[in-house]
């Protein structure tokens, strides 16, 4: 049983597409920083989240209210000017999130699981905040992120980062 020239060509395009794509995928996990994503990680292991920035106030009093829905693997990252005492509500947000409030060395302070959606109960995430991520309901549990975790982005000084971009 002997094969074609054009099979074995073909099997080899598929290989090296294959090659390429193992390359590629390998060269993005090594990629240093971007700001259109953040990178979390612990005792637990380490996620990758793609996030929209919520850096102005109006943007942050927005946050991701009426939004139905939201890819697993994406949030929003809220980013002040400097650590302050933060509180979060649900109004107007039709989507159960994860809390993930943040230092401004990027370690996690305070973790709030499953907002209610549409709920107005304030959710106090800390003194000395500087940045909180907001992911869907459930994926803190899923990936096991801790408080002992940190996360990395562009926003977060690198003099004073735990985990600093690359």
């Amino acid at each position: 049983m002997g094969y074609s020239s054009s099979k074995i060509a073909v099997v080899r395009a598929c290989l090296a597409a294959a090659l390429s794509l193992i390359m590629a995928v390998s060269a993005q996990a090594k990629a240093g920083c971007s700001a259109d994503r953040v990178d979390i990680r612990g005792d637990w292991g380490q996620a990758r989240f793609t996030v929209e920035l919520a850096e102005t106030v109006a943007e942050r009093n927005r946050g991701l209210m009426f939004r139905r829905e939201m890819p697993l693997l994406s949030g929003m990252l809220f980013v002040y000017d400097k650590p302050e005492t933060v509180s979060f509500w649900m109004r107007n947000t039709l989507i159960p999130l994860d809390m993930i409030f943040l230092r401004a060395d990027g370690s996690v302070g305070k973790i709030h699981e499953n907002a209610v959606p549409l709920d107005e109960t304030p959710i106090f995430g800390g003194d000395d905040i500087q940045f909180v991520l907001e992911v869907n309901g459930g994926v803190v549990s899923r990936f096991g992120i801790t408080p002992d975790s940190v996360l990395r982005h562009p926003a977060i000084d690198p003099e004073g980062a735990q985990w600093a971009c690359d």
